[in-house]
């Protein structure tokens, strides 16, 4: 069996990174303290923005350094 086929059973499904990565944003949008809508957020400025990615980066970080990717 190559190694692209088993690789993939183990992988979560494409909806499923979504909702993990949304569900991400919205915890770090609160810890910033950020409100974010669901759907669009065209209001938000840079600042907030960028606030809400950066702490989520710090997160993705930090599961990449503990082993749980």
């Amino acid at each position: 069996m190559s190694k692209s086929s088993t690789s993939k059973k183990s992988q979560p499904s494409p909806a499923n990174k979504r909702d993990a990565l949304n569900r991400m944003k919205m915890q770090a949008a609160s810890e910033v303290g950020v409100t974010l809508r669901s759907g669009y957020n065209g209001n938000l400025t840079s600042k907030q923005a960028g606030s809400i990615g950066g702490q989520m980066v710090k997160r993705m970080i930090e599961a990449y350094s503990n082993g749980s990717k």
